[in-house]
């Protein structure tokens, strides 16, 4: 199958995954999704090392606690804000990370006493701010509203473990390494939280178990569809094929859920996708990152 075949049936996977996320949202705590997606990603990551011959074990162990911090906490986060918003608004809100990408690009070059700043850099990151405003004063009362900041900042979250996931596939960690200790992280914060604020664990149903191992199972097959497309194909153009992704959650939302339409948030949509696109593009432009690091923190 083609890198942009395999990108497209990617983000189709990973929108399903919100599907079952929201769904399962109504019966377990956005950190027992968590733990269970995590379990399910440690099992799929050691016998996939396994059967590769690849040992488990790391000299930067460091590195992937600060990597997991950061993107096991975007992924509550994402959850918690799946549950509680449309699935689209929830979607859009984490793929600002992009945005926020830009805008730690900006931060750095005026830490670094850069004379200019790149024009087209702040243009991205007005652009994507804009959309968001959009799409939070019309689709979300007050009550709502921490709900929407927790999509944004899960967002912001994720561009910090880009980051992380870069530097740690420039010190030569294979991608089944890192995404073997981001499950296991998620595993064991997702139980730790669910004991301080939930009292323990659910009991499953048929029904809610399905949604859990769902969750797993969508969201892994999603992620070896991704890699599959980095690994063969063009990294800008998947990266920019991954904003379909707000594409099906909107039509899932709509479907399933009922989703309102208005059109300041389908323009707020449009503006962080165009936003999104454009500070990936320049971003390439200005620090590229390793080929093999170049995969969704959260959806790892």
């Amino acid at each position: 199958m083609p890198a942009p075949a395999l990108m497209v049936l990617a983000t189709l996977l990973f929108a399903t995954m919100g599907v079952c996320v929201k769904l399962a949202s109504d019966v377990y705590a956005a950190s027992e999704i968590v733990m269970y997606r995590g379990l399910v990603g440690m099992a799929t990551m050691a016998l996939l090392t396994r059967r590769q011959g690849m040992s488990l074990g790391t000299k930067v162990p460091g590195m992937h606690v600060w990597r997991s911090i950061s993107g096991v906490t975007s992924l509550c986060l994402w959850f918690y804000a799946i549950g509680k918003l449309p699935l689209a608004t929830a979607m859009t809100l984490n793929y600002m990370s992009s945005v926020w990408m830009a805008l730690f690009l900006l931060g750095g070059a005026v830490l670094m006493g850069a004379s200019k700043l790149d024009w087209r850099l702040m243009a991205s990151v007005l652009l994507g701010f804009a959309g968001v405003a959009l799409i939070l004063r019309p689709t979300l009362d007050q009550q709502q509203l921490w709900h929407g900041l927790a999509g944004l900042v899960s967002g912001m979250l994720s561009a910090m473990a880009y980051l992380q996931v870069t530097a740690l596939g420039r010190a030569g960690e294979p991608e089944l390494r890192v995404v073997f200790y981001f499950s296991a992280g998620g595993a064991i914060a997702g139980a730790l939280i669910t004991a301080v604020t939930e009292g323990g664990l659910h009991a499953h149903s048929v029904y809610g178990a399905a949604l859990l191992l769902a969750v797993g199972v969508f969201a892994t097959a999603a992620q070896v569809c991704l890699t599959r497309a980095y690994a063969i194909g063009r990294p800008l153009v998947n990266a920019c094929l991954q904003y379909l992704g707000i594409v099906f959650s909107f039509g899932y939302g709509m479907l399933l859920f009922k989703d309102p339409l208005t059109w300041q948030a389908t323009i707020g949509m449009l503006l962080i996708i165009g936003a999104g696109v454009i500070a990936t593009l320049l971003r390439a432009k200005v620090a590229p990152p390793p080929k093999d690091s170049q995969f969704n923190p959260n959806e790892g």
